[in-house]
């Protein structure tokens, strides 16, 4: 079995209801519960959130929500694992079964390229030596060229050996991948046996479209979202796709 995790918790301090506000018409988390619903390859679409009134709009469109999540899961300094785990033990305690493979989608990285779930699903299940996938794209800063303090002076956060990579052109430089966020897959054991979500073998998940990458946590960043919903849409359409959640 394939089930997709939607983590929504209440708090948010950039943005109050983040997770409910709306993008293009349509309460954000909605964005992402659309597309796991549309991706053939997922069983479940579930929502964990600590509120009764994202609960309510992830019922209204689709998702289950079988519990709130405990409040000491939903803080400002709550990492993903602590949601993913508790989600995966509430289904082994009280359904009596575990997945195999777990998508996690962000709901503030709402714009996804079509396909990219089973993609990514497809990629895990293909290597079974993998752990998991994530999305990335090429960063456009090195940490070849970054810098940390050290007293009063700065010293190289990185260094390659026997040259001053500070002071190299940047296509000269080891290429650098950064975890954007959009899309997670992971086989679901390891998330209570081993207690990670990743990993130690991961497998990249290129996307190279910007006009997909996007996240939200200021109120800048739903302007961009919008303009980039309406890009995509239209590009959609022009390409004669019958899909209208990017």
């Amino acid at each position: 079995m394939i089930i997709s995790i939607i983590p929504a918790r209440g708090g948010s301090k950039g943005i109050p209801k983040k997770n409910i506000t709306l993008l293009a018409g349509k309460p954000l988390i909605a964005h992402s519960i659309e597309t796991s619903l549309n991706c053939p390859l997922v069983n479940r679409t579930l929502v964990s959130t600590d509120i009764e009134e994202i609960a309510a709009v992830a019922l209204e469109y689709g998702a289950e929500v079988p519990f709130l999540r405990p409040s000491e899961l939903a803080q400002d300094d709550t990492q993903d694992f602590p949601v993913i785990h508790h989600t995966l033990e509430w289904l082994r305690d009280n359904e009596g079964h575990e997945p195999d493979i777990v998508v996690q989608l962000r709901p503030t990285t709402p714009l996804r390229p079509p396909g990219l779930i089973e993609q990514a699903i497809r990629m895990l299940q293909k290597d079974p030596s993998a752990d998991s996938v994530r999305s990335v794209e090429v960063s456009p800063y090195t940490p070849y060229k970054m810098w940390q303090k050290e007293g009063l002076y700065i010293k190289p956060f990185l260094k390659l050996d026997g040259v001053e990579s500070y002071n190299m052109g940047r296509q000269f430089l080891p290429e650098v991948l950064y975890h954007n966020g959009v899309l997670d897959v992971f086989w679901a054991s390891p998330v209570l046996e081993k207690k990670t979500l990743t990993g130690s073998k991961i497998l990249p998940l290129n996307i190279d479209d910007s006009f997909y990458i996007v996240d939200i946590d200021k109120p800048v960043d739903l302007v961009v979202a919008e303009a980039f919903f309406k890009i995509n849409l239209n590009r959609l359409k022009q390409s004669g796709s019958g899909s209208t959640n990017p």
